[in-house]
């Protein structure tokens, strides 16, 4: 009796573990709707900025993921229950007239939003986001050949948390050039379960999304942070974005991954500009 009653706690410790949503939305606003979708680690919040800074009325719709923020995860896989929560959200919430803005890995949840939603979805603003990171970071490697269960991953699974802390700073240090944003951008990763941080990105490493592109008819507006240099982001994205056929290419001087903190009245500029033209 004992071990049954053992294993159905267990069973239902897992249940609460594993049972909730893959994402949380904050909605707020009326008018024509915005689903703001952030990048890996990072809270809804980081584009609080960004809605205050909107001129017009609009819907927003701001998400955060599982296992970030302090939400608890959703265990493996974990970006594939995460795009398939936003269209579902999308379609229960019958947003028409979407307009979807991503950074990052919010940018590749953008582009297949836009891709399988076509009828929802206006307008579409991508942010420092690549199709296929995999091809950038790893030339040539198949996604086939990355797996949860790796020595790389593992070591990142094992690091203590100082150690983890100043991989976090290092790396949150080559995504902005705003010093004051650099502990923010770390703790983001700090804070995050270990598990989908690590799994999480693997799932965004196997991702391929450049034959998709040709499925995206919206005006999309990609704008590009230009570290290391102007000239080679440039390159990438025109080659990465290459089958999409109606795109504008805007790149941010002096910027690194989060535009929004190195360029914030450039990036309003180029957001409300998008938005008077397209989500009206």
């Amino acid at each position: 009796m004992k071990k049954l009653l053992f294993t159905l706690a267990a069973l239902i410790l897992i249940n609460l573990s594993y049972g909730q949503s893959p994402i949380k939305v904050d909605k707020d606003g009326t008018g024509n709707p915005i689903l703001f979708l952030p990048g890996f680690t990072t809270p809804g919040s980081v584009w609080n900025e960004t809605i205050e800074n909107l001129n017009g009325t609009y819907e927003t719709h701001v998400v955060t993921y599982a296992g970030f923020d302090g939400l608890e995860p959703i265990g493996t896989p974990w970006y594939a229950p995460i795009k398939d929560e936003l269209i579902k959200y999308i379609n229960e919430q019958n947003l028409k007239n979407l307009t979807v803005i991503g950074h990052s890995m919010g940018g590749n949840l953008a582009t297949e939003i836009a891709a399988d939603l076509a009828e929802n979805v206006t307008g579409l603003i991508l942010v420092d986001a690549l199709p296929c990171m995999r091809e950038l970071m790893m030339p040539g490697v198949p996604a086939s050949s990355l797996q949860y269960e790796s020595p790389y991953n593992k070591r990142i699974i094992d690091m203590d948390e100082d150690a983890f802390a100043q991989m976090a700073y290092g790396m949150a240090s080559n995504m902005t050039i705003t010093k004051e944003k650099i502990e923010e951008i770390a703790g983001w990763s700090k804070i995050a379960d270990r598990e989908t941080y690590v799994y999480g990105y693997t799932d965004l490493l196997k991702l391929d999304l450049r034959p998709e592109l040709q499925n995206i008819k919206v005006k999309t507006l990609i704008l590009g942070a230009t570290f290391p240099t102007k000239e080679m982001a440039q390159k990438t994205f025109e080659q990465q974005y290459a089958n999409l056929s109606s795109k504008s290419i805007v790149m941010a001087d002096d910027s690194k991954h989060f535009i929004m903190f190195d360029q914030p009245e450039w990036f309003f500029e180029q957001v409300n500009n998008y938005l008077t033209e397209y989500a009206q």
